[in-house]
C-alpha cells in the first residue's frame, strides 16, 4: 500500500472570512436603547455563512449631532431647543412681558394699600388743617369784640404815637395823648346819622381819646366802636361804606372829645376840619378819627381825610395837614388793636 507524500501542513480554513477593516471614528456616547450590531455584540453569535455586504456599517445620512436624530440609534433623537428662560432672566434679556409672580402681586398690593393710605392721610390732614384753621379766624374775631374789657387803656390808646412818614410829603409826626374818656355807649357820643348808619351792626361799647401834635397846633379825637355784629354783618357794612362812600359824607362826620383845661378845651363841632371812618374787616370794630385846630378856630369847609391827603389839594384842612393828622392817628390805633388781638390769639410754640 502506497502513501502519498505529505506536504507542509495547511492551516485550517476559517469558517468565514474576517470582515473588512473599516476605520473607526470616535463616536459620541450612544443614547440608551437597542444598539447596532457594531456597538458590542459578540462575533461568535453571527451566522456561519459569509457575511453579506450589508453587515458593513452604513455611513450615516446625517451628521452625527444633527438635531433630527443620531444614525447610531434606531429611534430619532429629540430636536434640540434653547433651554427655557427663567423669570429672573426675563427682566434682563426677554422683551416679552412677564407674568407677575405671587411675590410681585403681594408687593403691588402692599404698595397700593400704602399709597392709598398716604393719599387718604394727606386728605384727612388737609381736612383737619382746614377745620383747625377756621376756628382761629373766628377766635380772633371774637377776641377783638371783648378787647375793651381786659386790655389796659395805655395799650389801646398809647400815651405817645410815632407817625413815621405820616405827615404831608412823608414828614414824620409825633402825637401825645391829651385825655381818655370813660368807656360808654354811642347814643350821645356819635352824630345821630352816623349812629343810624352803624345800626345794622349795633354798638356794644365806645372808647375815645384825644391827641395833639408835637407843636400843639392841632387836636384829634380818635374812637373805637365795638359792635355786636358777626363777620357777615361786619363785611356787609364795610362793603356798604365803600360802595356808598359813607366815610366821606359831612353829615356822618364823627363828634369830638373836648377836654377842659387842655389844648383841646375848645375842640367842638364847629372846629372839625377833617375825618375818617373805617369798618374793619377782621374785627367787629369801627375806628374813626376827627381833627381840627387847637386854637379853636371854626372851619367852614371840612374835608374827608381821603381827599385832604391828596397831593396838591388847596383846601384849608389839606394845607394844614389835618387830613394827615386824622388818618395817621386812626391807622396807628387800628394797628395797636390788631397787635393786641394777635397776641391774645397766638398759639404757644
Amino acid at each position: 500500500m502506497t502513501t502519498e507524500p505529505h506536504g507542509p501542513a495547511v492551516p485550517p480554513r476559517p469558517p468565514f472570512p474576517p470582515p473588512p477593516a473599516v476605520p473607526r471614528t470616535p463616536a459620541p456616547e450612544p443614547s440608551p436603547g437597542p444598539a447596532y450590531a457594531h456597538s458590542g455584540a459578540s462575533l461568535a453569535q453571527a451566522p456561519t455563512r459569509a457575511p453579506r455586504p450589508a453587515a458593513v456599517p452604513h455611513a450615516p445620512r446625517h451628521a452625527p449631532h444633527e438635531a433630527l436624530g443620531d444614525p447610531r440609534t434606531d429611534t430619532a433623537r429629540p430636536a434640540a431647543f434653547a433651554p427655557p428662560q427663567h423669570w429672573a432672566q426675563d427682566d434682563q434679556q426677554s422683551p416679552v412681558r412677564q407674568r407677575p409672580s405671587g411675590a410681585r402681586i403681594a408687593a403691588a398690593t402692599v404698595c397700593a394699600v400704602l399709597g392709598g393710605g398716604l393719599v387718604g392721610g394727606a386728605a384727612a390732614g388737609s381736612w383737619l388743617a382746614d377745620s383747625a384753621a377756621a376756628p382761629t379766624v373766628n377766635s380772633a374775631f371774637a377776641e377783638a369784640r371783648s378787647t375793651w374789657r381786659s386790655t389796659p387803656v395805655d395799650t389801646l390808646f398809647p400815651r405817645a404815637l410815632a407817625g413815621t412818614g405820616a405827615g404831608p410829603g412823608g414828614a414824620d409826626r409825633t402825637w401825645t395823648r391829651v385825655a381818655v374818656a370813660p368807656d360808654g355807649d354811642c347814643a350821645h357820643a356819635l352824630d345821630p346819622l352816623l349812629l343810624k348808619a352803624l345800626g345794622p351792626v349795633g354798638c356794644e361799647r365806645l372808647l375815645r381819646a384825644t391827641y395833639t401834635d408835637a407843636t400843639t397846633s392841632s387836636v384829634t379825637t380818635v374812637g373805637m366802636v365795638f359792635t355786636k355784629a358777626d363777620e357777615n354783618a361786619t363785611h356787609a357794612l364795610r362793603a356798604r361804606f365803600a360802595r356808598e362812600k359813607l366815610d366821606r359824607r359831612r353829615d356822618l362826620m364823627p363828634r369830638t372829645l373836648p377836654v377842659p383845661g387842655t389844648v383841646a378845651a375848645g375842640f367842638g363841632d364847629g372846629q372839625r376840619a377833617s375825618w375818617t371812618v373805617s369798618v374793619l374787616k377782621d374785627a367787629p370794630v369801627v375806628v374813626y378819627a376827627v381833627s381840627g385846630f387847637a386854637d379853636g378856630r371854626t372851619v367852614s369847609d371840612p374835608q374827608p381825610a381821603a381827599l385832604a391827603t391828596v397831593a396838591g389839594t388847596a383846601t384849608t384842612p389839606a394845607q394844614a395837614g389835618l387830613g394827615h393828622e386824622a388818618k395817621g392817628i386812626a391807622d396807628r390805633i387800628e394797628r395797636a388793636l390788631r397787635r393786641t388781638v394777635d397776641s391774645a390769639t397766638e398759639k404757644p410754640q
